[in-house]
């Protein structure tokens, strides 16, 4: 059974609000003439005629001229004989006709519960072409539930008619009163509502499943994969309106771990979907990392083992929103890899949302399209809080409105990376980092690419030409203190990006795979916003590959390739920093964009760090840059000398003067196990 290739009938309230009442009318004139027909042949039986007496029966019912009647769609949907559709009537006749109680109360009295019941013992007698197989729970009628047994054995147990059934018989659509609480509908947002690239994908989708109805195939499963589940809800429910089907929603949550209460589920839905003329969106944004799981299951193997058997057993037109690819299964399936809009396409969501707005943004729309990766519902919110600002601010002439549309931007897209980073505030500029000409020259470089990577990769066609080595990447060296986190700091104020530090304790794990897991989770996390990922010590994570000798050393080397590829496609800045260059693989450091050396500081250098590291409010006496720049420590320990100077002076009530900067540097000094030598201080105190 298909739901494409054999649709239901147009439901009553749907034929009502189409324009065709007629159907309701046609349709009752039908079941009341089967139900004649088949209560004829009970009244014989009562009678003491047998099955015989078909040849003087009513002739079967006319079919409607308004359309196919329930009866016969269902029929013809679940296959059912002629037979199975008469006890089918015989369930239903209590339900519709007090006389047809009456009757068969005649055979079974009636049940505590003073109703009458029908039973398969009655209908084998008393109907024409009775067979023993209806009664089969592998049959249609018990299959599908389209009758309920209510205790005894299979022929005198109580036979009913399922609430649902009963309604779709007399021409009344609704959703199954057990799949209510677990679904909710999704609205078709029409050809105009989905931007072009995710419109090409509902058109896809729909014309994949129309050829397997066409061709008689299992329709295939569609796995939507991506972070935007708003665009994923609307490709789905595109796909499903282009066939004239309803879309459901399921969230993974409400699929019970149970296989039992799952396949209970399962064919309710699957009845479902033949009865109404539906699809199922499956919605496992929850799911976790799936990608390279044996059952896909990611962080909740329970519900993945559920999804994998609902994926396997829905017969209908089936759809998967999920983070990651689901591991393979026996079924077809068609996978689709929704991005957000590119940024052509953002850029005309921003003028639709922005409205008359949008001429007083002037190029900042072009400069966060090309930036953030927004989803439809984000992208949606932020220019709603511009336009909402740029109506504030028009007695103002508008001063400020970029800024704040890249706020906005900036804060829907701050990635939740909980344990596995730290957000840092840059609060150093460039004022603060004393670097050689040369190294603030390739600092500078470097800002510019991510800036105008978009300009070079979109507009001017790099990344059509190339989709590899498209991610900005750059390796700070240098010895502890001498400004390689400063520098990420400047870089993340400067270009006005969030800043996080990757705290490898917590991503490098010593278990098979998860390595992989914790990175992918910082880069996927991090994408929407190209936030500036700073990898603080890499070389602990990304030292020398090893040389193979087990399966230890295999994995790690695995690790490392993934880290490379990860690198490479993402769209911000990547900063690893590392004491020890020689530490890094040569292979490595060959695919990094960047590499900028941090000198330790000359005399020269520490003077101006001296002359920089005392904010203008410190009140200050008597201090000798010169002097304190004999001191060979790099900026660093400068900076935690100056402050320990600093608490010392306030202690005392007075300005920060050389004999507060003597004792602190001692401590410093005794902190890092180096001597204090003479010619370093001297003069310092008279």
């Amino acid at each position: 059974m298909s739901a494409l290739a054999q649709p239901a009938p147009a439901p009553a309230g749907a034929g009502e609000r189409a324009g065709a009442p007629e159907w309701v009318a046609d349709n009752q004139r039908h079941l009341a003439a089967a139900l004649a027909r088949v209560r004829f042949f009970l009244e014989r039986h009562a009678a003491g005629e047998g099955p015989a007496a078909a040849a003087a029966a009513p002739p079967a019912p006319p079919r409607p001229a308004a359309g196919r009647p329930a009866l016969e769609a269902l029929g013809r949907t679940f296959d059912l004989s002629p037979f199975e559709r008469d006890v089918l009537l015989v369930a239903a006749g209590p339900e519709l006709d007090a006389g047809f109680a009456e009757l068969l109360a005649r055979f079974h009295g009636r049940r505590a519960d003073g109703r009458a019941a029908a039973t398969f013992g009655l209908a084998l007698a008393a109907l024409p072409g009775a067979h023993w197989s209806a009664t089969s729970p592998a049959g249609p009628l018990r299959f599908w539930r389209l009758v309920e047994l209510a205790g005894g054995s299979p022929t005198q147990g109580a036979l009913t008619i399922d609430e649902r059934v009963l309604s779709f018989l007399t021409g009344i659509q609704h959703l199954d009163a057990r799949l209510a609480p677990l679904l909710a509908p999704i609205e078709d947002p029409g050809s105009a509502g989905l931007v072009p690239s995710h419109l090409c994908h509902a058109e896809a989708i729909a014309a994949a499943w129309r050829r397997s109805s066409a061709e008689a195939r299992p329709l295939p499963s569609v796995e939507l994969t991506g972070a935007d589940p708003a665009a994923q809800r609307g490709i789905a429910a595109r796909a499903a309106g282009e066939l004239g089907l309803a879309l459901w929603r399921l969230p993974l949550g409400a699929l019970p771990p149970a296989a039992a209460d799952l396949d209970a589920l399962l064919r309710l839905w699957d009845r479902e979907a033949a009865l109404s003329g539906a699809a199922l969106l499956v919605d496992a944004a929850r799911l976790g990392f799936a990608a390279g799981g044996a059952d896909g299951g990611g962080d909740d193997p329970a519900r993945g083992e559920a999804l994998a058997r609902l994926v396997e057993s829905v017969r209908g037109p089936l759809l998967v929103a999920t983070p990651h690819r689901l591991a393979a299964g026996s079924r077809p399936r068609l996978e689709v890899e929704v991005g957000p809009p590119d940024g052509r396409e953002q850029k005309r969501i921003w003028e639709e949302v922005l409205g008359d707005a949008a001429g007083a943004f002037d190029g900042a729309i072009e400069r966060v399209a090309g930036q953030f990766r927004l989803d439809l519902a984000a992208l949606r919110e932020a220019g709603l809080e511009a336009a909402g600002a740029a109506a504030a601010a028009a007695g103002e002439g508008g001063c400020g409105l970029d800024a704040v549309l890249w706020r906005a931007c900036r804060a829907r897209t701050r990635p939740a990376l909980g344990a596995l980073a730290r957000r840092l505030e840059p609060r150093a500029t460039s004022d603060d980092l004393v670097l050689p000409a040369r190294q603030r020259a390739v600092l500078a470089r470097l800002a510019a690419q991510v800036r105008q990577r978009h300009r070079v990769y979109e507009s001017w066609g790099f990344a059509a030409k190339s989709g590899r080595g498209l991610g900005i990447s750059a390796l700070f060296t240098g010895a502890s203190g001498t400004g390689k986190t400063m520098a990420a700091e400047v870089l993340a104020g400067e270009l006005e990006l969030d800043l996080y530090r990757i705290d490898l304790s917590a991503v490098v794990s010593k278990y098979i795979g998860e390595t992989e897991k914790n990175l992918a989770r910082v880069f996927d996390a991090a994408e929407g916003g190209g936030a500036i990922l700073l990898f603080d010590e890499a070389d602990a994570l990304f030292g020398k590959r090893s040389e193979v000798k087990d399966s230890h050393d295999r994995y790690a080397n695995i690790e490392i390739g993934y880290l490379l590829q990860r690198m490479e496609e993402y769209r911000g800045l990547a900063i690893l920093t590392t004491n020890r260059r020689d530490a890094l693989d040569s292979a490595f450091l060959r695919r990094l964009r960047f590499v900028v050396e941090f000198p330790f500081p000359d005399a020269d250098a520490r003077a101006e760090i001296w002359r920089r590291v005392f904010p203008p409010e410190t009140p200050t006496a008597g201090l000798d840059a010169a002097k304190l720049a004999r001191l060979t420590v790099a900026g660093g320990s400068i900076r935690n000398i100056a402050l320990t100077a600093a608490f010392a002076a306030a202690d005392e009530g007075g300005p920060v003067r050389m004999p507060h900067l003597l004792g602190a540097a001692r401590l410093e000094l005794e902190k890092l196990e180096k001597p204090l030598a003479e010619r370093e201080i001297r003069g310092w105190v008279e």
